[in-house]
């Protein structure tokens, strides 16, 4: 995690979102930028000043987003971290990928409220989805709950193939710098032939890639789908953060597919990260 971008609209979870990754980007001596993005009613980078003024209420917040950014990159400079801000008028699809792609971010934080309200819906249009879709690089979306960090729990919710090793060891460098402790939570649906001695041996199995892993548990629990599972875990266990991954294998959408990984993050009310494989 060198270079984190937190694209924001300001609200009470991106704020949240925006000083969680600040406090990360300490932990990792990582670069931090804050995006935000205007819709505007004529293309704004074309207009001359004279102009500008025919549009009164988009000047105002314009001023009012400029102090926010500052407000946010003195806060960042303050802790020692190198800083930049962003202000774009373009939006679309795309946008947030695209300004990843250029800008080499390796890890995305923002906030969301779901499906029905926040920056990412205003923005792109399906919320969190776009980003799960477009962006190749780790992102998390931090929700309407308080968040703790360090984080103390961080649940790791998979079907334990080993192509996710790579993916776990993000999450296992993260547990290790905060000392978290780390809950595997396989999680067995109607869509899959398993049982709780399967899940187990899956896991145990996926452990074995890790010999010095030390500070885990292991869940199975039983479910008709892995938002239902997660949900009843988090009902019995402290939770600070869900980490999970989104990938197709063979052609074919696996439990965690993008589809399963934007349905858990619009509906979790914690922090989730999700990564992509």
């Amino acid at each position: 995690m060198k270079n984190i971008l937190v694209p924001t609209d300001f609200s009470d979870n991106c704020q949240k979102a925006a000083h969680l990754a600040i406090k990360m980007a300490v932990l990792y001596k990582a670069e931090i930028h804050f995006l935000h993005q205007l819709h505007t009613p004529v293309d704004w980078v074309k207009l001359n000043k004279t102009d500008e003024h025919n549009y009164p209420e988009i000047l105002k917040k314009i001023g009012k987003a400029k102090n926010s950014l500052r407000g946010l990159d003195k806060e960042a400079v303050d802790k020692g971290l190198t800083s930049r801000t962003f202000l774009e008028f373009i939006s679309d699809n795309n946008a947030i990928a695209t300004h990843t792609h250029d800008f080499h971010h390796d890890f995305i934080i923002t906030g969301s409220k779901g499906t029905e309200k926040g920056f990412l819906n205003e923005i792109l249009g399906s919320n969190v989805q776009n980003i799960i879709r477009k962006a190749h690089v780790p992102i998390l979306v931090v929700k309407d709950e308080k968040v703790t960090f360090p984080f103390k729990n961080i649940v790791f919710v998979s079907d334990f193939n080993l192509d996710e090793v790579s993916a776990f060891e993000r999450v296992l460098n993260l547990a290790k710098k905060i000392n978290a402790k780390i809950h595997l939570l396989h999680i067995n649906t109607d869509s899959i032939s398993n049982n709780i001695n399967n899940g187990l041996q899956s896991i145990k199995k996926f452990v074995k890639q890790f010999p010095k892993l030390e500070n885990f548990e292991m869940h199975i629990y039983n479910s008709s789908t892995v938002l239902g599972g997660i949900e009843n875990f988090e009902e019995s266990n402290d939770v600070d953060l869900i980490a999970m991954n989104s990938h197709m294998r063979d052609g074919v959408f696996s439990v965690f597919s993008k589809s399963i990984a934007e349905s858990v993050t619009n509906h979790s009310k914690k922090p989730i990260i999700i990564t992509h494989l």
